[in-house]
Order: structure tokens, then C-alpha cells, then sequence
């Protein structure tokens, strides 16, 4: 009556339900254990990749962090050199023109000393001529009695004599 109803002898039901379940077995056993066993695998070597991953991350980051510190303190050392340079450039600079200074010093009084001397020099030559010119006119003078025209006359001799000389 069950046949006549569906159609379905259960004799063919059962054995397809029997063959279903083998096979479900067999491929539960043979199919899906390797498959899981694949995708298992490939799980745990993405997570063994993101590991890796996040490790290397780490540790680029580490040694970033270490190399900014050394560029930092490759930075301060070089701002130090250069203010310890600029400061000795300085120090140099002040010492030169104290040195240039001193120089100059020395020849401007050195210049005064011989200005000095030179003027010395010059009013004992001109005291030396004019001695030697009031020699020269005492003589003159004596030699001969001056009357008021001889006198003129003699100055404008000297005088043209002091000319001259000049």
C-alpha cells in the first residue's frame, strides 16, 4: 500500500538510504578528513604568516624607533660641532683684530715717534741755518759800517738768500 501510494518500493528507499550513508562514511573517511586536514594546514600556516608578520612589524618598527634615536643624537653632536666651531671662529676672529689692533697701535706711534723725530731734526737744521745765516750777516756787517740804504739793501739780500734756499 505504501508502494502503491508513493510510488517508492522501501526496499529501494532503504538501500539508497544505506548507500547514502556508505558514502557519506567512506567520504567522511577519505574525502573530508584530508580536506580539513588541507584547510587545518593552510589555517595554521596563515596564521603562522601573521605571526611572522606582526613580528617583523615589531621589530622594523624597533629599529626605526633605534635609528631615529641615533639621527637624533647624530643631530645634537652636529649642532654641537657647529656651535663649537662658530664659538672658535669667533674666539679667532676677536683675537685677529685684537692682533690687528695692537699692530696698528705700534705703527701709529711708531709713525708719532718718527714724526716727532723728523720734526726735531727739521727745526735743528732750520736753527743751524739760521744761525749760520746770522754769522753770515754779522760778518757782513762788521766788515762795513751800514748806512740806512747798505741796511735795505742787506735784508733783501737775506731775504732773497732765505728765498733761494727754500
Amino acid at each position: 500500500m505504501f508502494e502503491s501510494f508513493l510510488g517508492v518500493n522501501p526496499w529501494t528507499a532503504l538501500f539508497i538510504l544505506l548507500n547514502t550513508l556508505t558514502i557519506f562514511f567512506v567520504a567522511k573517511k577519505f574525502l573530508f578528513k584530508p580536506v580539513m586536514k588541507i584547510i587545518t594546514e593552510r589555517q595554521q600556516e596563515i596564521d603562522n604568516l601573521y605571526a611572522d608578520a606582526g613580528a617583523a612589524k615589531e621589530q622594523a618598527k624597533q629599529l626605526q624607533e633605534s635609528y631615529q634615536q641615533k639621527l637624533n643624537a647624530a643631530q645634537e653632536t652636529s649642532d654641537r660641532i657647529v656651535k663649537e666651531a662658530v664659538a672658535r671662529g669667533q674666539s679667532r676672529e676677536e683675537q685677529i683684530i685684537r692682533d690687528a689692533n695692537a699692530q696698528a697701535a705700534a705703527i701709529m706711534d711708531k709713525a708719532s715717534r718718527d714724526i716727532a723725530q723728523e720734526k726735531k731734526k727739521a727745526i735743528n737744521d732750520a736753527k743751524n741755518e739760521i744761525s749760520d745765516l746770522a754769522m753770515a750777516i754779522a760778518g757782513k756787517v762788521v766788515e762795513r759800517e751800514l748806512k740806512d740804504s747798505d741796511q735795505a739793501s742787506l735784508i733783501d739780500g737775506f731775504i732773497r738768500e732765505l728765498g733761494d734756499e727754500a
